[in-house]
């Protein structure tokens, strides 16, 4: 037992309340978790775990009586209670002891002391626990020197981590996230035991595993999570298509990049200026359809043609397998993937306006998100080609304000539509209105007339003639 006192970190009313409830019951009580190991990493930490020896249930009933405007929500079936206070979120569990069968990771409940809760916890780091009853309150209790390993910033198991991971292989992925979030190293057995029980985590949902993946994607450099998934094995498991990324093959004295490592550094690149969740997903994914499209020319090398239509067409099966959501999000990812070469082949040749325009055209509103996710796609070694494309780049950039303050491209909608068309043809839906539509867009893209109805009109009546169309009689 660590005699450590912690006195001045819980001095707020609320954990006064709590010592007094938990001595008027007779029962022992400890915050544990995050918060206790938020406090010595001296970060927010907004929900509160607490461990009472006994009944949580009862000790949280008891609590929320103390406070005005408390919601108290009871999970018998669990045996826990949760309290919502002041947009704080309070956790009460009875200290229990867990065992459990090989093809589930919800284990059969005991009720326990203190150690057999602290030792059914993850990682020593978040099975500390801080005393609060008034006799002892502010204590630490570190039976597995936890603090020992936070300021070591290492990452290990209270117990056998074998057993830590094949009784809940979603743990396995906690612990990577855990050493991406905090930037730890993963100690050499608990890593050994990640790749020992990798195939456990066939029996965990993909929504448990994507929640993960998501906070591993949100972190301040992605890639550690990422290259310890791979190592580990489970990475080939969850996510094959990105493993498929991985390796260099020669030929003739040619290679190309591992676009693994590569696409790991655009996610980082892409972390450095944006916290968009599904940006970072477009630079995760902005690659996937290489290995699809990889083939050996003797004349250019080794080429990826068409890898961003391929890969756009791998992602809606991709989220769906992922359990990603189905929505707007996914036509996001999507779209960035499908588009992600435009600006680089634009910045990479002359620059003109029509290529431009039609750039601007498809990316609509997500134009700002596509420029960041290409320019955190430059990654050459050969500083003066990246110089030359960032200098590229910022033409683009530029031509793209100036052409969307004149001619109002963005999500723009050409002045004639299909209904205008049919009547000023007295024409039914047919194949001869999509093309004069096409057409106008065109036109208007191109530069040969500008975003303007009267312009577009004409435009439509010398088309039209070229098909061999009249205007009805009524318009004439």
């Amino acid at each position: 037992m660590n005699t450590m006192n912690l006195k001045k970190y819980f001095t707020r009313k609320l954990f006064e309340h709590l010592s007094e409830t938990a001595d008027e019951l007779g029962l022992e009580c400890y915050a544990v978790g995050g918060y206790v190991r938020d406090i010595f990493l001296q970060r927010p930490s907004k929900d509160i775990d607490i461990v009472v020896v006994g009944s949580g249930i009862e000790m949280a009933k008891a609590f929320s009586s103390k406070l005005k405007g408390a919601k108290l929500s009871v999970f018998k079936n669990f045996g826990t209670a949760q309290i919502k206070y002041r947009n704080q979120e309070i956790e009460f569990v009875g200290a229990r002891k867990e065992s459990y069968s090989h093809d589930s990771r919800k284990p059969v409940v005991e009720n326990g002391t203190l150690e057999d809760d602290q030792n059914r916890r993850d990682f020593t780091i978040n099975a500390m626990a801080v005393c609060l009853n008034k006799e002892r309150f502010g204590e630490l209790v570190d039976p597995f020197n936890g603090l020992k390993d936070l300021q070591e910033r290492t990452l290990r198991t209270p117990s056998d981590p074998n057993i830590t991971f094949s009784d809940d292989p979603l743990r396995m992925m906690r612990c990577i996230r855990f050493a991406t979030q905090l930037n730890f190293y993963i100690d050499d057995d608990t890593f050994f035991a990640l790749e020992r029980n990798k195939e456990r985590i066939r029996i965990i949902s993909y929504e448990r595993i994507i929640d993960e993946l998501n906070k591993i994607l949100l972190s301040k450099i992605p890639s550690k999570g990422f290259v310890d998934l791979e190592r580990s094995g489970l990475l080939s498991i969850i996510f094959p298509e990105l493993t498929a990324l991985q390796g260099v093959e020669t030929r003739n004295g040619y290679s190309h990049k591992d676009n693994f490592y590569h696409t790991l550094e655009v996610v980082d690149n892409i972390a450095k200026v944006s916290d968009n969740l599904w940006l970072r997903w477009a630079a995760l994914l902005h690659d996937i359809g290489k290995p699809r499209t990889k083939r050996w020319d003797s004349r250019n090398g080794w080429t990826f043609h068409n890898h961003n239509f391929i890969g756009a067409k791998m992602i809606p099966d991709i989220f769906r397998k992922m359990k990603l959501p189905m929505n707007e999000k996914m036509k996001y990812v999507q779209k960035l993937v499908s588009l992600h070469m435009r600006p680089i082949i634009i910045a990479d040749d002359i620059v003109t306006d029509s290529a431009v325009r039609r750039l601007l055209f498809e990316a609509g509103d997500d134009i700002d998100d596509l420029m960041m996710l290409c320019d955190a796609d430059i990654t050459s070694k050969n500083e003066s080609r990246k110089q030359r494309f960032r200098d590229n780049f910022k033409l683009v950039r530029q031509k793209l304000k100036n052409l969307e303050e004149k001619d109002k491209i963005r999500n723009f909608q050409p002045p004639i539509d299909g209904l205008e068309i049919m009547k000023i043809f007295n024409l039914q839906p047919c194949r001869q209105i999509g093309e004069l539509k096409s057409s106008i867009k065109d036109a208007i893209l191109d530069g040969i007339i500008p975003n303007e109805h009267d312009a577009a009109f004409e435009f439509l009546l010398k088309k039209a003639e070229e098909l061999g169309l009249k205007p009805a009689d009524i318009i004439r």
